[in-house]
């Protein structure tokens, strides 16, 4: 019942279940839109994440590493590196709710900076799960799409990462070098035998990805693993995204037989630079992974799509749900003014669309 609140409550999915139950009414859903595939990635990656946060591996690591810093501008840079990598691996939604309560934590103690450090703790989580096909979720739909090779995913990713990091490591230089007491140690307890069992759980669910294993396959031994080291982590799964991607499916499948509409979308997304530019813009009013869905059906621009899709979760606080659960946790742990928080915030995403956008559209145009 938990988990049925849980997914009934989430906002995304209130709206998509909307608009596909409106848009059903104007053309008859097919299954064979549906792409199971990436359903069945995201159920396995989902399961995953729980798996280790149940058993603590980046509170673990981030306590360990952070317990280095000596400065506000250091634990700034430590936790952006960590934010980046961990959202590599287990998404960027996962990142910022690990990172961000815990620098918030230590920041309200030690009176250190919280908006500029929280914002490009965000900013790296949203960069940083762009750089793997499982780093987000709307990477995983691609993947599961339109079968990419790994090679050529690790061509587009070199330019993007490139400039992210030089933006991040500049932002970083903004936080000014506050001495701060030495960062203590938690005792987190761990589980060595657990964690090798959960990273041989991630390792076959990325190669479901790859499409060297099915992707149910993934999905029952990773929901197997779950259910043999507590049943309860089960209860944690974010099924609404999964259900969402479903939802988005359903409307796709609509729209595409609505021969209006699908015509509109086809005429604006004819070109690389247009697909690119439609990508961002649609992201900062839809959100980057709802954007990536619908222009899918119509390019064949996969360069500039997947550009697109993750540059453009910078922006709006509705670009990424990274960011709005970025902001959510602000809320959460911060005390200072969340109005002040928001106008930076978005200021500085804005500049880093500009940025990173600029240097994506030079890729699109230029190298692919």
């Amino acid at each position: 019942m938990t988990v049925f609140k849980t997914i009934i409550k989430d906002r995304v999915f209130q709206i998509t279940l909307a608009i596909a139950i409106i848009t059903s009414f104007l053309a008859r859903p097919r299954v064979a839109d549906i792409n199971f595939t990436t359903l069945w990635s995201l159920l396995a990656m989902m399961t995953t994440i729980q798996i280790f946060d149940y058993l603590h591996v980046l509170d673990f690591i981030a306590y360990k590493i952070t317990a280095r810093a000596h400065t506000a501008r250091q634990l700034t840079a430590l936790f952006v590196a960590l934010s980046f990598i961990s959202a590599m691996f287990l998404t960027n939604d996962m990142a910022v709710l690990t990172f961000i309560p815990l620098y918030l934590r230590i920041a309200r103690h030690r009176k250190l900076p919280e908006i500029l450090p929280v914002t490009a703790i965000t900013i790296a989580a949203n960069q940083g799960s762009a750089m793997t096909p499982f780093g987000n979720t709307h990477n995983i739909f691609l993947m599961a799409k339109f079968h990419i090779p790994i090679a050529q995913f690790g061509e587009w990713v070199v330019p993007m990462i490139s400039v992210a990091i030089v933006f991040l490591a500049i932002l970083i230089m903004f936080v000014p070098k506050i001495e701060i007491p030495n960062v203590p140690v938690k005792d987190i307890r761990t589980n060595p035998r657990l964690i090798t069992l959960t990273c041989i759980v991630a390792l076959l669910v990325f190669s479901s990805i790859f499409d060297i294993i099915p992707a149910w396959v993934a999905a029952v031994v990773a929901i197997a693993v779950a259910i043999l080291i507590n049943y309860k982590i089960m209860g944690q799964v974010d099924y609404a995204i999964v259900l969402t991607f479903a939802g988005f499916f359903v409307i796709i499948s609509n729209i595409n037989q609505i021969p209006a509409v699908a015509k509109l979308v086809s005429s604006v997304v004819g070109g690389p630079v247009s697909v690119y530019l439609t990508s961002i813009l649609t992201s900062q009013f839809i959100s980057n992974v709802p954007s990536t869905v619908l222009i899918a059906n119509f390019t064949h621009h996969l360069d500039a799509l997947f550009f697109g899709s993750n540059i453009g979760g910078l922006g709006t606080l509705v670009a990424s749900m990274c960011n709005l659960v970025a902001f959510k946790q602000y809320t959460i742990y911060s005390q200072q003014s969340h109005s002040r928080f928001l106008l930076h915030f978005t200021t500085i995403n804005f500049i880093a669309l500009f940025i990173i956008g600029g240097a994506g559209l030079l890729a699109v145009v230029y190298l692919f």
